[in-house]
């Protein structure tokens, strides 16, 4: 029996993966796998003249004035509602969508159920237990994050809240992004760690090789084909250790895929210690930071969490208390 035939009586999985040390790395499709129907991969082109795509989620906790939440028309022509009037100047950049459902939130009817899986939609466990799902911003940090120096950024205004409101825990209420369906994502409350975060050398860098990660596996992976898979698999590792080369070498031009960030270096000062004490200046604190990540593209996907929902922060700088916000939150 020759050694091809021998590989062909193994049942494989549908699709096969090498796996190294926080990676994966998905394998092209082979002859000597019994996987028949198979997609092969979609190879997308490094266009260099476009900016990568990012993704932020802004989180403010009690809700707007939904009455005045609203737009109609499109691009120059959109009309703002007067909580969005700022916006007023991107409209033609805007997308103002409509229609979005998420049916897990209603089964508690609290706001513990009604923002713990705003970024899953998955169902969340009662009776003080935590469970959710693993969020949209971490999914798409564990795919794309290596990329960047920070896979994801996670700030937050309001410091978590572990007690549990009828019957639901309020961490539920104090994140929306989970790393799994049972661990929400640290918020960085402090402004001045989150800028270190983002620009100071002893934090772990999002440039190790996907390549060397996954080698030990490739290895192993190699003896269990036929000789001609070999040589496919020895030429795409070969052209992703090509491609890893490149980008190493456009990173120390301050460039990605052909792409330069906006900003070389910070063009702010390092936040002081501490939390500030006026709420509006930590929340902006914290957007100028989320905004900078971007421009240095040390980060492409973040979440700010401006307050938590059921929320006891105050805003005295609008002359309204914790709890008249709370009962006009509900009356809008």
């Amino acid at each position: 029996m020759t050694r091809d035939s021998i590989m062909h009586k193994h049942i494989f999985s549908r699709r096969t993966f090498l796996r190294g040390v926080g990676v994966t790395m998905a394998l092209p499709w082979m002859e000597s796998r019994l996987v028949w129907g198979d997609e092969a991969p979609a190879t997308a082109g490094l266009d260099g003249s476009q900016a990568p795509v990012r993704l932020a989620v802004l989180f403010s906790g009690n809700g707007f004035h939904s009455k005045e939440w609203w737009a109609r028309g499109e691009g120059s022509q959109m009309e703002l509602g007067q909580v969005l009037a700022p916006l007023h100047d991107y409209r033609e950049k805007m997308l103002f969508i409509r229609g979005l459902y998420n049916e897990e939130a209603l089964k508690g009817n609290i706001h513990s159920s009604q923002t713990g899986n705003l970024l899953s939609g998955a169902p969340l466990a009662s009776g003080g237990e935590i469970h959710s799902g693993t969020s949209l911003d971490q999914l798409l940090a564990q795919r794309y994050g290596q990329s960047t120096k920070v896979p994801s950024l996670v700030l937050g205004c309001e410091k978590s809240n572990p007690s549990v409101h009828k019957n639901y825990s309020m961490l539920y209420s104090s994140h929306i992004s989970w790393s799994s369906p049972t661990a929400p994502t640290p918020l960085e409350l402090y402004p001045a760690l989150a800028f270190d975060r983002l620009f100071k050398d002893e934090v772990d860098r999002g440039d190790k090789s996907v390549l060397d990660a996954v080698l030990e596996d490739a290895r192993g992976f190699r003896l269990q084909v036929s000789s001609s898979d070999q040589r496919k698999l020895d030429e795409y590792l070969n052209s992703v250790r090509e491609v890893e080369q490149r980008i190493a070498q456009a990173g120390k031009q301050g460039e990605l895929q052909g792409w330069r960030p906006t900003l070389d270096q910070p063009n702010m000062a390092r936040p002081d210690d501490g939390v500030p004490q006026n709420i509006a200046d930590h929340m902006r604190l914290m957007c100028d930071i989320l905004v900078l990540g971007f421009q240095t593209d040390t980060t492409r996907i973040s979440t700010l969490k401006l307050n938590n929902d059921h929320s006891s922060l105050r805003f005295p700088h609008l002359g309204v208390d914790y709890m008249i916000h709370h009962l006009l939150s509900h009356s809008d």
